[in-house]
């Protein structure tokens, strides 16, 4: 018999050790013991399948006092989510970190780029991002920086130059044709796309994000080497890949020659760095992002927000309709391109904060982070989801709501982003400082998650096989990898529910975590296991 309690106090102290009972006999073990033998046989780099850490670089940290969260501040704050040692149970434990767009701009977010070879100096310098990368590097923390090249900003030299050509009349600038536009008046302008006028010219650019933001010509050849350029420069820096926003929208509408241009120029970058991790924003249904998994790893917006599938299901929805779900997808994926990973989130910096919609208290919040950490591929936490923050557009109708000063609790003076409206009386209760001193906080569920997950390399690197559950809304899977094989159950649902692993044709000796807001027993074969509550078993 195995019983696991409800314990959510286990790394407030260095190591992590716990205690089991298999068969009637008492073991020592630590359920947070990294299987290294699997992940040295591992044919593909596990590197790739780490739990990444989405940082909206403004609000995250500041080290200067001057509000604005900086490359500095995250240094200061790497012991928060990877301290550099996997056994010290005192940090969050990602393994990688994607940082938003950190080049020069006129805006708070950064995405309308003024010259991508400098670092915006709200942020720091070129030293500071070289010294994050080399801190990162010696944590085995992989960096990702977000790389916005579907648009650059209007004070951008390229831009400049293009404006210059255009009321010149210079068609033999290669600035000429450097931007997407059209020569005519606005109402002959292609159907569905937005314009601006170029000024001091009857020529118009295409913008359909924003008309600070004008749209390159990825037909120019120019174009294409100049933001190839971009990228190799980081590259040569030391970042380990790069998120590509809006990937879709390099020509407009036309999924099959963006594609075109997300193979030659992922391609290229492979040539350069062969372990590159890629992912872009193909922000639709399945049927399209999968078009660009030919090229890249995708984020994986069927899963996300509050009508995504995990949502649904953490609130107290059927484990097995999502497990179902995920096992087409990691099969799809893999039949598109060799070595492609699914990649679950359930909120980003455009979207509405998950724990607005997946409250706390409900046990619902931490139920959604079961789901898509316990899981293959690579899992993205947005920036404070493992506190609970909120933030909505609102009335305002403003993202800058959804991306709000990190609660450090500690004196940071990192403050909420120009623009944004939303009241402080909503934000979340508690901090970081004093999440990391309570057991039973949010924070520490994640790292509990995390530590698990790596702990079982199986779920990430294995054979992911969805259970059938019949009567009940408890779901799980198998994965099994070299010989070696885990179980995962999940129950959503509110009241404890039973599993004879006998009949699904398993059977299991241990219980290695327990992980909810209730417990679990293993009987033999039969698992019961508690409302709002996911086991691994071995």
């Amino acid at each position: 018999m195995v019983i696991i309690k409800r314990i959510l106090i286990f790394f407030l102290a260095a190591a992590i050790a716990a205690s089991f009972v298999s068969c009637g006999e008492k073991k020592s073990s630590n359920e947070y013991a990294v299987k290294d033998d699997l992940l040295k046989s591992a044919n593909a780099d596990p590197g790739h399948s780490r739990v990444f850490y989405e940082i909206f670089v403004g609000s995250f940290s500041d080290s200067d006092g001057d509000g604005i969260g900086d490359l500095r501040g995250i240094i200061n704050r790497m012991d928060h989510l990877n301290d550099g040692d996997p056994d010290s149970g005192r940090s969050l434990g990602v393994g990688g970190i994607w940082l938003t767009p950190i080049f020069k701009s006129s805006s708070y977010h950064k995405y309308d780029v003024t010259d991508y070879y400098t670092v915006d100096p709200s942020f720091g310098d070129e030293a500071d991002l070289k010294e994050l990368i080399d801190l990162c590097h010696e944590r085995d923390v992989l960096v990702i920086i977000d790389l916005p090249i579907n648009h650059t900003g209007k004070f951008n030299e390229w831009y400049s130059n293009f404006v210059v050509a255009h009321r010149q009349g210079d068609t033999a600038s290669e600035f000429y044709d450097f931007y997407s536009w059209y020569d005519g008046d606005r109402e002959s302008a292609p159907a569905g796309r937005n314009f601006g006028q170029v000024s001091g010219t009857n020529h118009y650019y295409e913008c359909n994000f924003d008309g600070d933001m004008p749209e390159l010509n990825f037909d120019s050849e120019a174009v294409r080497k100049a933001v190839f350029d971009v990228a190799a420069y980081y590259i040569e820096l030391g970042v380990d890949g790069f998120r590509f926003d809006a990937a879709k929208y390099v020509y407009f509408g036309d999924n099959a020659r963006s594609l075109e241009f997300w193979k030659e120029y992922i391609g290229k970058l492979r040539g350069l760095k062969p372990d590159i991790y890629t992912v872009a924003e193909v922000w639709d249904s399945d049927g399209v992002t999968d078009i660009y998994y030919q090229a890249t790893n995708c984020f994986d917006f069927t899963s996300s927000q509050a009508s995504g599938i995990i949502s649904e299901t953490a609130q107290k929805g059927d484990a097995n309709r999502y497990t179902a779900y995920v096992e087409n997808y990691v099969n799809t994926v893999a039949g598109i391109r060799e070595g492609a990973l699914i990649t679950p989130f359930i909120t980003n910096h455009d979207m509405d904060r998950a724990a607005g919609f997946l409250t706390v208290a409900s046990g619902c919040m931490q139920m959604a982070a079961n789901l898509y950490i316990l899981g293959p591929g690579t899992p993205f936490i947005y920036y404070g989801e493992e506190l609970g923050m909120r933030g909505s557009r609102g009335g305002a109708n403003t993202d800058a709501n959804r991306r709000l000063a990190m609660l450090w609790g500690d004196g940071d003076t990192v403050a909420d982003p120009k623009g944004s409206t939303y009241p402080a009386s909503s934000q979340a209760e508690t901090t970081a400082a004093e999440q990391a001193a309570d057991a039973s906080s949010l924070y520490t569920h994640y790292k509990r998650l995390i530590m698990a997950r790596n702990a079982n390399p199986e779920i990430f690197l294995g054979e992911y096989k969805a259970l059938t559950i019949p009567d009940s809304k408890v779901g799980g899977f198998t994965a099994s990898y070299n010989g070696s094989t885990v179980i995962v159950i999940h129950n959503p649902t509110a009241s404890k529910k039973q599993v004879d692993l006998s009949a699904l044709g398993l059977s299991a000796s241990v219980l290695r975590t327990v992980i909810g807001a209730e417990d679990a027993l293993l009987e033999g074969n039969v698992l019961t296991i508690g409302g709002q509550t996911s086991v691994i078993l071995k």
